[in-house]
């Protein structure tokens, strides 16, 4: 009897290489990456400043397009896309939440989270986009402009907008630098509390040894290498 195969990564890396600037002033970020991340594990991606875990974050999540390799996410390959079949592609697979918010300031808390759901042509973005925002806390917020709100609110915003469209992976790229230790430890236990509601792949760039100890794998970079956590 033949043994059943095991499902595909959520994230396979093969051969990748990425670098940034142009002539003398060029330089080389990512080298020779290969990386496979299960679907529903929690990585988290550690190294010094600038040793590329935030630009390999951005290869996965489609911001960035690698020099040479192979960046498959979720069963499509990023590099044969476009860049609108990249962004329809990150609307329906991928949630993220940077360090700084990067919310709309002209639109409500309600507006920015139904913002990705409307795109992704759901007719019932706005009811998804405030059961969201209750999720994280937020019900009282649901008509302040982001400058009405803390750092740790907006991130609460970010957090809920991440996962309204109840993405297969969810990356965020320090998303407690910006705020202090306690609002801190609330956003990641609601990082963690939404990923595992979703069952998504959650990756996780941060500083914090402590934080990255929460995930199921720490995958460590140097000089754009990675130098320990490649199974």
């Amino acid at each position: 009897m033949k043994a059943p195969s095991e499902p595909a990564p959520a994230i396979a890396l093969s051969g990748l290489n990425l670098s940034l600037g142009s002539d003398a002033a060029r330089v080389h970020i990512l080298k020779d990456i290969n990386l496979n991340i299960g679907r529903g594990e929690a990585i988290g991606l550690v190294g010094p400043s600038g040793s590329g875990k935030s630009t390999l974050l951005m290869v996965m999540a489609g911001l960035e397009r690698a020099d040479t390799g192979t960046v498959k996410v979720a069963d499509e390959n990023l590099r044969e896309l476009s860049e609108d079949e990249l962004a329809r592609f990150r609307g329906r697979n991928i949630g993220i939440v940077f360090q700084s918010f990067h919310l709309i300031p002209t639109m409500t808390a309600l507006e920015n989270v139904a913002v990705p759901l409307e795109l992704a042509g759901i007719d019932d973005a706005l009811d998804r986009a405030r059961a969201e925002l209750d999720l994280v806390g937020l019900s009282h917020r649901l008509h302040h402009y982001p400058a009405q709100m803390s750092g740790g609110e907006q991130q609460r915003v970010a957090v809920a907008r991440a996962l309204a469209p109840n993405p297969s992976i969810l990356v965020a790229d320090e998303p407690t630098g910006n705020l202090d230790e306690d609002t801190g430890r609330q956003i990641v236990e609601l990082l963690f509390a939404g990923y595992e509601k979703h069952g998504a792949t959650l990756v996780l760039v941060t500083h914090d040894p402590a934080l990255a100890q929460k995930c199921g794998r720490v995958v460590r970079l140097r000089s754009g290498h990675i130098v320990d956590g490649h199974a």
